[in-house]
């Protein structure tokens, strides 16, 4: 079963051809790793409970609806540090965990080498903000962590995935619910998306 969605609207589109191109500095890119998140975080939430209210207008009294539950968001450093800010925007009640990873240029296996996350992760909506999902690897090593932390509730939000990682992501965790703005054609010798749009880390912080 199908556990990814393709987030098809025109400024994501748009906001990720500027990405991808190697002219883009440091500076627009981080903007746009911002707007694209924030679009993205969107449509991963339409699911979120609610419950039905009312407020009180400078008029009257409105019906309306309050979400029930609440969100953490998980950033895998360092590239997801780019997409903080833009789901912060969203939902700023979220709080934060950080899992430090990177990965083994020999094996392409990650090595976590640091992690601070919420309390009581069971008790909210785990969402993890990863920005490039190329072999899978890494997504599914924090996947296992929150497991193993009592998280009930996980999601994905990745700007491009390629097939391999979503084929393992799909395998491993198939309840996990990965939303992306493109599937690239695959990876290359080195395990980097193709066509993809370079380092994201090097390219958020101009250290490539």
């Amino acid at each position: 079963m199908k556990n990814y969605f393709l987030v098809g609207h025109p400024l994501v589109h748009h906001k990720l051809a500027y990405l991808r191109q190697y002219k883009t500095g440091p500076k627009e890119f981080r903007s746009l790793m911002e707007e694209v998140t924030t679009l993205l975080l969107y449509e991963a939430t339409r699911s979120l409970p609610t419950v039905d209210t009312e407020v009180e207008t400078p008029i009257g009294r409105a019906r309306g609806k309050a979400i029930t539950e609440k969100c953490d968001f998980i950033v895998i450093l360092r590239a997801g540090q780019g997409m903080v800010t833009g789901a912060l925007k969203l939902i700023p009640s979220a709080k934060v965990g950080i899992v430090g990873m990177y990965r083994d240029h020999n094996t392409l296996q990650p090595i976590q080498y640091y992690c601070n996350l919420p309390d009581n992760l069971g008790a909210r909506h785990s969402i993890i903000l990863d920005p490039l999902l190329a072999t899978g690897g890494t997504a599914n090593e924090v996947i296992n962590l929150l497991k193993q932390e009592g998280a009930r509730d996980i999601k994905i939000i990745s700007l491009i995935a390629s097939p391999e990682a979503l084929n393992t992501l799909s395998h491993t965790h198939p309840e996990v619910e990965v939303y992306l703005a493109s599937i690239d054609k695959g990876l290359d010798a080195n395990g980097y998306i193709v066509p993809g749009l370079g380092d994201a880390g090097d390219r958020l912080f101009g250290t490539d």
